[in-house]
């Protein structure tokens, strides 16, 4: 059986109760965080102009958890933009995928009416098809200038919405392969409002999908592994494999995998060296004037992502380390409140990040595609002392160092009260810790 059919089969067959508990536990915290992060982005100027421009009707599907409806397919597009934002939403499989299932899920099963159970199913079946891509390829896509979220999400949730749709393993598998026909993004538009773009596209993608698969719509079921198919046409180095059988519902790669819940709302390759910065910030207080130099040491990889030297933008900033080692320094912290225009303007930043040096390096840690062993900084002070932070190899939320409980509802309010929820956040995160008991109709309704 091809890849294509062999996903499709797979994404016809699950059902919740093959479900392991702890894979939906991960499903349930991808919904917590990613709604968070919409909630927080749903002021955002990409938003705004993005509903303005698609100037959707009422529909059946909620925009960003206020009073406002639209059809399920711009909400989706609208919704997945506002969780992406802020660049604070979950990673894994390379990319961003709650950002892109989540807002499809959510937007299709308020339409259809479906239940928490099967939401949770969608996001699993959309996550598995995502991580059967990823695997099949070691090269790395950011430095071809792919955007891995736009890529793998538009496959990952067209898979989520067959689930929801339940449709048979044939229109699965041309959902799947419409789904790949619509995969894009370009590195050369990050730090602006086109990237959330990417995952907000992708999520409209999967609906789209999905939609015209059960409408007859036709796609060649071999789109994924054809040479000139989507895992050719993306790899690159030209190495992927395309033969061998799919992995899907036989290893769950979302436990293994899991998600990464960002501590921080900037790109998560500057997460390990944030952390260094503020242990070592806490253990040795350094004041910005005293700075002669900052030497950040990552990988080759991460300095291509962090391609913004010196911005003047709180986007452009979400990829600069040198922005974060000088807030680091100069706020004893990097969240919300320093991502905005005027925390990066002010002079005794842009100051502070003309004193980062980046050192980097080749050698990769074999369980982390791209990231160095382990990131650490240094600063030289101009009294002749040089601190060294401790390195970091796994940044604070990383499956292997997760967050709290209290860590994430701490941040699920936190997004909350800066997007101005109109639902507190205490009765949204107890729907959504039960989304499997409850409806999705009923998750989105106003307190």
């Amino acid at each position: 059986m091809t890849l294509t059919k062999s996903l499709g089969q797979f994404v016809a067959d699950l059902s919740p109760n093959r479900l392991p508990e702890e894979a939906a536990r991960v499903a349930r915290m991808g919904f917590i965080d990613t709604i968070g992060t919409m909630i927080a982005g749903r002021n955002e100027d990409s938003v705004r102009i993005l509903t303005e421009t698609l100037a959707p009707g009422d529909g059946s599907a909620t925009l960003t958890f206020g009073e406002r409806k639209a059809p399920a397919p711009e909400a989706a597009w609208i919704n997945g933009t506002a969780a992406h934002a802020l660049d604070y939403d979950d990673v894994a499989l390379r990319g961003h995928p709650s950002t892109v299932l989540v807002p499809a899920i959510l937007a299709e099963a308020e339409h259809l009416g479906s239940s928490g159970a099967d939401m949770i199913t969608a996001y699993v079946a959309g996550y598995e098809t995502w991580a059967e891509l990823f695997r099949r390829d070691t090269g790395l896509l950011h430095q071809k200038g792919w955007h891995p979220t736009g890529l793998y999400g538009a496959v990952g949730a067209a898979a989520a919405c067959a689930k929801l749709r339940k449709l048979d393993a044939e229109k699965s598998a041309i959902a799947i392969a419409l789904g790949a026909s619509q995969s894009a993004g370009l590195m050369s538009n990050f730090g602006t409002m086109t990237k959330p773009f990417h995952a907000g596209k992708s999520a409209h993608a999967g609906i789209m999908a999905a939609r015209l698969a059960e409408a007859g719509f036709t796609a060649n079921t071999d789109a994924l592994e054809h040479p000139q198919g989507f895992l050719h046409a993306i790899s690159p180095t030209g190495t992927e494999d395309r033969s061998s059988e799919s992995k899907a519902g036989k290893e769950w790669a979302i436990l293994s995998q899991g998600l990464g819940i960002k501590k921080y709302p900037t790109c998560y390759c500057t997460h390990r060296a944030i952390d260094c910065m503020l242990d070592l910030v806490n253990n040795s207080p350094i004041k910005a004037d005293e700075v002669e130099k900052i030497t950040v040491n990552i990988s080759d990889y991460f300095s291509t992502v962090l391609r913004n030297h010196q911005p003047d933008t709180g986007l452009a900033a979400k990829f600069s380390i040198e922005f974060c080692m000088a807030s680091g320094i100069v706020a004893q912290r990097v969240g919300l409140r320093e991502l905005t225009d005027d925390f990066v303007q002010r002079p005794d930043i842009q100051a502070l990040m003309k004193k980062v040096e980046i050192v980097t390096t080749t050698t990769y840690d074999p369980d982390l595609p791209g990231a160095a062993p382990q990131d650490q900084v240094t600063v030289k002070l101009a009294d002749g002392r040089t601190i060294e932070g401790e390195p970091v190899a796994r940044a604070t939320g990383h499956p292997s160092r997760p967050l709290t409980d209290q860590q994430l509802y701490d941040k699920f309010a936190d997004c909350l009260d800066a997007g101005e929820s109109p639902i507190p956040a205490d009765v949204l995160f107890k729907r959504l810790s039960a989304i499997q008991s409850i409806n999705a109709r009923d998750l989105t309704a106003r307190a």
